[in-house]
């Protein structure tokens, strides 16, 4: 039976995503709610020549629903405007993509992403007494976190366009071109939420776990002390793991190059085995999502690797002629039907969701 419009509002509010992507009135539910703006439904009144009588904002997503609407005609609107707003985007785009290139080091300078101000009250308001001790760490310190927060937070926010504008000028996807939660867009009339990823640190280490091997980062500690290397304790595990790995890697020792080549392989072994069947990888992404941010979601997980420097894969997010390249050529290939469903278990409840993923490795210099 159909989706009623309070029965397609109810399960949105329940984040039944892709159940209603399974239904044409759901999946029309779904386009109609992605033209968020009352200009973007106005116009699709207008153009499509329905007869609306709600004049209220809120009273003209359902009257449309409740219309003869087609999909079709939905669709041809949602390509009208993003063609409009995708050409206003491109006039600017190549000096967009330069200005990223001139960011040369990516840390957010110990102001973590989503904890800023958490982090600013707990390492300064509530930890500092002395006003004259407040004032030279603002100075000293969150001067300089603050403007490395900022431009990972610019570089972040502008790649993530490009990166959806990617996927978007695809003939087979359709954008949302309003704001509507856990969709980017969609592909043959799936819905995704794109995620852009590297390969986690946390996956790698629990890998290695599962086959018996040590941690990397308390390799890089055993060897760094037999070769006399500072080991910098107040780093985080990841910043540590980056800053022992590049020091063992600038170590002239048979030692050194030996581990930095038992590492490497290990990664890459993991990650050829990603490659050929993600299944694996996805449900952890899934299972390891952040509690503020939990949903399940169809979602398309772009995954960033740079084999030559794990550590340097964020670079890929600016090279825009490689993601074309790769993405395009991933949706040419894709089947009638996108994605897998991905069954994954979280706070002790088990979900569903349908998932696609597209690796984004260039090949080692």
């Amino acid at each position: 039976m159909p989706f009623t419009y309070d029965q397609a509002v109810r399960s949105f509010n329940e984040n039944k995503i892709r159940e209603l992507s399974e239904d044409s009135e759901g999946l029309r539910f779904l386009l109609l709610r992605s033209l968020s703006r009352r200009e973007q439904m106005e116009r699709l009144i207008k153009e499509t020549g329905i007869k609306i009588e709600a004049s209220g904002a809120r009273q003209l997503l359902p009257a449309i629903y409740q219309s003869e609407v087609a999909i079709e005609d939905i669709k041809k609107i949602i390509r009208a405007i993003y063609s409009e707003e995708r050409k206003q985007r491109q006039q600017s785009e190549d000096e967009l993509i330069s200005e990223l290139y001139k960011i040369k080091v990516f840390d957010w300078g110990g102001l973590h992403q989503n904890s800023l101000e958490k982090t600013i009250v707990n390492n300064y308001v509530k930890k500092i007494r002395s006003f004259n001790t407040l004032s030279e760490k603002i100075e000293d310190e969150l001067h300089h976190s603050m403007r490395a927060y900022v431009q990972c937070s610019w570089y972040n926010h502008w790649t993530s366009i490009i990166i959806e504008d990617v996927f978007r000028d695809h003939h087979r996807v359709l954008p949302a071109v309003g704001q509507i939660k856990q969709i980017d867009f969609f592909i043959d009339d799936t819905p995704f939420d794109l995620k852009v990823t590297y390969l986690p640190e946390g996956y790698i280490k629990e890998k290695r776990r599962d086959d018996g091997l040590r941690p990397e980062t308390t390799l890089l500690k055993q060897i760094s002390r037999s070769l006399g290397i500072h080991i910098d304790a107040s780093l985080p595990e990841a910043r540590l793991l980056e800053d022992l790995w590049n020091k063992i890697y600038d170590h002239p020792s048979g030692d050194a190059r030996s581990l930095i080549d038992e590492l490497k392989s290990k990664r890459f072994e993991i990650l050829r085995a990603c490659v050929s069947n993600p299944e694996e990888l996805i449900r952890w992404l899934y299972e390891n999502q952040g509690v503020r941010r939990f949903d399940a979601s169809n979602r398309l997980f772009l995954v960033l690797i740079n084999r030559n420097d794990f550590f340097s894969s964020w670079k890929l997010k600016r090279a825009k002629p490689l993601l074309v390249n790769q993405i395009h050529n991933h949706l040419n290939q894709l089947g009638k039907h996108p994605g897998q469903e991905i069954t994954f278990k979280w706070d002790g409840d088990h979900y569903k969701a349908v998932s696609e993923s597209i690796f984004i490795v260039p090949s080692e210099e």
